[in-house]
């Protein structure tokens, strides 16, 4: 399938994260690398971190402004100052998420681009969840939601995400397997135009086992995974080395590849381009991207921060929308 054209019907809803951090720089920032293309999003948050902007009462007015001025939909935030997370603005930053959901889900915004948070000062507040990703599921009733990061031409899925390393065998199963690689291909289907996607499977220990010699988790668990996957129609391989995937005549010979573990898959993509990643959410009924950074409070409110990953998250965010509205 080609690339759609962008559409301007519904703009992007981007949430306010951490008002200390990064976010409020970074928004302006990719509005005016913006703002003369068919990319439209507003932000909600509190209008004194955004300067000059267009205040909106509904996401449909972003549209009008959008050219001029970045489009804001106002929520009240109390001051804080950059580089000093403030649990105060706790309220603000969840309700920001909270809007953008809803939004999202009532079809007044095509998807949702969340800035960066820092989970600490959430927990200090009472919040529940590990972070993002697991509060979208719990907003949009999604059952088991997948993290994909992405860089140029590399799209790395994860099988498990924040937990420690020495839990990870355990929780590679077949189940596990199965469900995430499901959700991968339907999105690679769905949401990026891939009519036939190639799942590359990266393997849990050094050579992927050595046939057994160092580990018979590939023979066991994923081997056979992979096996059933593609008696049912999808294209994704045995394990593979994880040394040998990511090189660049490697990244030709597949889709998406999917990761056993958190910094199997991260360090690739943040070596290939770190500045440019997305995190993207798999397996919502809407459409959510990230930049694949934090909130950077070292360098908040000097004038440094890079809009790159935000850029290219807005960028992934329309794409998609424009995929998923085509395949519907």
């Amino acid at each position: 399938m080609p690339p759609l054209n962008p559409s301007t019907v519904n703009p992007l809803a981007l949430t306010i994260g951490d008002p200390a951090g990064i976010g409020p720089e970074i928004t302006y920032k990719a509005w005016e690398n913006s703002r003369k293309s068919d990319e439209c999003f507003f932000v909600i948050g509190d209008p004194m971190f955004y300067p000059g902007a267009a205040l909106i009462d509904k996401p449909s007015q972003a549209v009008k402004h959008f050219p001029n001025a970045l489009p804001v939909l106002p929520i009240d935030c109390v001051p804080v100052i950059s580089g000093k997370p403030d649990v105060d603005a706790a309220n603000t930053i969840i309700k920001s998420i909270d809007m953008a959901v809803k939004f999202a889900q009532n079809g007044q915004a095509c998807g949702v681009v969340t800035n960066p948070i820092a989970k600490e000062v959430l927990y200090k507040s009472g919040f529940s969840h590990p972070g993002h990703t697991e509060y979208l599921a719990h907003l949009t009733e999604a059952s088991k939601p997948v993290m994909m990061l992405s860089a140029q031409d590399l799209r790395v899925a994860l099988l498990t995400i924040h937990i420690p390393l020495q839990d990870v065998p355990d929780a590679i199963t077949s189940e596990a397997i199965t469900r995430t690689a499901k959700i991968l291909h339907a999105a690679l289907r769905t949401d990026f135009g891939i009519e036939n996607p190639r799942i590359a499977m990266a393997g849990l220990n050094p050579h992927a086992g050595e046939g057994g010699a160092l580990g018979r988790a590939e023979i066991e668990i994923l081997n056979p995974a992979a096996a059933k996957l593609r008696a049912s129609g999808i294209d994704i391989s045995d394990a593979s080395p994880a040394d040998t995937l990511f090189h660049a005549e490697a990244r030709r010979g597949y889709d998406a590849v999917l990761a056993m573990y958190h910094d199997q898959g991260l360090i690739p993509v943040k070596t290939l381009d770190f500045h440019g990643g997305v995190n993207t959410t798999l397996g919502l009924p809407i459409i959510r991207t990230s930049p694949d950074h934090g909130t950077a409070f070292d360098i908040a409110g000097r004038g440094i921060a890079r809009p790159d990953s935000l850029i290219a998250a807005i960028k992934a965010a329309r794409t998609m929308s424009d995929y998923r509205a085509h395949n519907e």
